[in-house]
């Protein structure tokens, strides 16, 4: 394989996918720093966030399914030319996703008294719920955001996304240090602090992409076909039908690692507090790994809207050396520095230990989750994505969980054994989503 033949691949996917990188580790940027800033109070406030941000990630990545069921179907119609079409599908998405966003919100509220009986220290859960609840206001600005930013990447343009996560970040970091520790005459809110500031980050974001997308000159060619003639049912239940399956993806992957928090919060704090160090580094570099992700889909329906079937194996291919070449790197930071990173977190010499054991197994379990990102990415592309929900069932629900449970408290191994499970998992739904992509690839 002579690696110059795909040059050309490597810089178009890295052209989208850089922007997209930057807006992705914004999104999560948002949870270190509130994880960074909330581990000066101590151990119990990082529990607390752990714990409630583990559950609301449910409530993120499902708005964030169905927010990326729009890019294959944008993708296709940007790559056939089709600008009404375009309009009409953004159109239609920011409908479906308003509306999910406020029955999101409605089904969390009556189902958060359940949270007081997951088996969590008391202390932790009385800390987490007002910040929870912060998070679960800015449900509506947050899908608003991906409706706008997924609609935008659909038709190639990766950079207002990143411009505005930036600028959100600056302002979540100052509003964090101002409300956490009460500066500049605000009373010293704590965690729910942190809850807040995320709320007003995240309606800034959203507001300012509207107005964006309204008024760029490129993107108001594809805005200028809304209209009432078309809300068309045919559209909505195509993007439904495409969203639905990519939520049940991903909310079957966050609920292993969400239930992995929840089994942890059994041992102790000390764990609970650890686990939430490791993971937010690893939803780091998952987040890379989903922008190169990201960018694939984008490449693909774009190849695969125009025809252009070579042109979808090879972008699919040079994503995955890209992939490769960075998940490895990172798999080696972990590994190499898994005593000093979470010293960077909490001062709690047994939290740093208990995390350094997890950097090791979050370094093992890089490559295999860059790489099932990357074949999810290139079956987002192709529109194909239930088989893919089909896969995540059985990776995570039926193989993943059981075996976390099993290796964390039959085999006594604690939050190793847990980690252990979810790597397993990650593995086997690597294998199976390539050679998904590789059986539809042969049928055409």
């Amino acid at each position: 394989m002579q690696i110059s033949k795909f040059t050309p691949y490597y810089k178009r996917n890295l052209a989208l996918a850089i922007p997209i990188i930057l807006a992705q580790l914004g999104q999560v940027t948002v949870s270190i720093v509130d994880t960074f800033m909330v581990g000066i109070l101590g151990t119990t406030e990082l529990a607390a966030v752990a714990f409630a941000g583990s559950v609301y990630m449910l409530v993120f990545i499902f708005g964030l399914g169905f927010s990326l069921g729009q890019t294959p179907h944008v993708g296709k119609a940007y790559g056939s030319k089709q600008w009404w079409k375009i309009g009409m599908l953004f159109q239609n998405s920011l409908f479906i996703n308003i509306t999910l966003s406020l029955l999101l919100f409605l089904l969390v509220t009556l189902l958060k008294p359940l949270l007081y009986h997951l088996n969590q220290p008391e202390n932790v859960v009385s800390i987490a719920m007002p910040y929870f609840d912060w998070m679960l206001y800015s449900t509506l600005p947050l899908l608003l955001f991906f409706t706008c930013r997924q609609f935008a990447e659909g038709v190639g343009n990766t950079k207002i996304a990143m411009w505005i996560t930036i600028i959100g970040n600056l302002l979540n970091i100052f509003l964090n240090y101002v409300m956490i520790f009460g500066k500049l005459g605000f009373p010293a809110m704590g965690v729910e602090g942190a809850g807040l500031s995320t709320l007003i980050v995240r309606a800034f974001m959203a507001l300012a992409f509207v107005i964006v997308v309204f008024k760029h000159p490129v993107l108001k060619r594809f805005t200028k076909y809304f209209s009432w003639r078309y809300f068309l049912f045919p559209a909505i239940k195509k993007l439904v039908a495409t969203g639905l399956p990519i939520s049940g993806q991903l909310i079957v992957e966050v609920l292993a690692f969400s239930v992995s928090a929840i089994m942890i919060g059994w041992i102790n704090e000390v764990n609970l507090a650890a686990h939430q160090i490791v993971l937010q580094l690893a939803s780091a570099t998952f987040m890379i790994g989903l922008g190169i992700g990201s960018a694939t889909t984008i490449r693909i329906s774009h190849q695969f809207g125009s025809k252009h079937y070579k042109a979808t194996r090879w972008a699919a291919l040079a994503a995955l050396h890209l992939v490769t070449v960075f998940m490895a790197l990172t798999a080696v930071l972990f590994i190499v520095l898994r005593s000093q990173i979470p010293a960077w977190f909490s001062s709690d010499s047994e939290v740093i230990a208990v995390a350094a054991q997890l950097f090791v197994i979050a370094g093992i379990f890089q490559l295999f989750d860059g790489w099932q990102m990357v074949g999810l990415a290139t079956l987002r592309g192709l529109a194909d994505v239930t088989f893919a929900m089909y896969i995540a069932i059985i990776s995570y629900l039926l193989i993943a969980m059981p075996l976390s449970y099993l290796l964390g408290f039959v085999f006594h191994l604690g939050s190793v054994g847990v980690w252990s499970g979810l790597c397993i998992g990650l593995i086997i739904a690597a294998v199976a989503y390539r050679l998904r992509f590789l059986h539809f690839m042969k049928k055409i």
